[in-house]
């Protein structure tokens, strides 16, 4: 399904993909606000923003992961983003970094573009919204990759995106990855798929 992402190297990534949750929790303590628990944050995105909360995916048996799912899930990233219920966003937005999963999808959707109109805008909509300097969510990217990108939007390609979205493959299957199936949120899921865990209420 990837096979263009399977080449890709992690050696030379000097920055992180997103906010440590150290940091995170520094900034808490310094605000004086107490770090919520995970069964607070999943209701709380799940009051904001339904259409994506795992929870409420969960309750629709086609996205509904079964135990297997889940445990394939611990095997790579890409057993994880396969699956219709992408739980791994649900992480990254309690984590306040999900700009990197996103950007990924939005460069899996532009590579099955094939008009080129279409793939004009939507390539200018994603150098908007996550590229340009200051973009609303802005990813981690070097110069010279940035700067292909920004000389290839007068005439994208399939190709437009690939070293962009390689980079942030590899933060995301290096960072953000280990820390979704090493949390809480993992865990809740692995005993609600096993029919352990308890029905968490909107």
């Amino acid at each position: 399904m990837r096979e263009n992402l399977d080449s890709m190297s992690s050696g030379n990534m000097a920055f992180t993909d997103c906010m440590k949750p150290t940091d995170l929790d520094l900034s808490a303590e310094k605000k004086g606000i107490k770090r919520k628990n995970w069964r607070n944050k999943l209701n709380f995105l799940l009051k904001t923003n339904s259409s994506q909360s795992v929870l409420h995916l969960m309750k629709n048996r086609s996205y509904r992961p079964s135990a297997d799912d889940v445990k394939q899930w611990a095997q790579s990233l890409d057993k994880l983003l396969s699956h219709k219920c992408n739980c791994i966003c649900v992480f990254l937005k309690s984590e306040f970094c999900e700009e990197n999963i996103e950007f990924w999808t939005a460069c899996e959707e532009f590579r099955t573009l094939t008009s080129h109109e279409d793939m004009l805008s939507k390539a200018n909509s994603i150098y908007e919204e996550f590229i340009k300097s200051e973009a609303p969510k802005e990813i981690n990217l070097d110069f010279h990759t940035r700067n292909t990108i920004v000389n290839n939007l007068h005439d994208p390609s399939e190709t437009s995106f690939l070293a962009a979205q390689r980079k942030v493959y590899s933060l995301m299957e290096n960072n953000s990855y280990p820390r979704f199936i090493h949390s809480d949120l993992y865990k809740e899921l692995c005993a609600t798929a096993r029919g352990e865990g308890k029905h968490i209420k909107s």
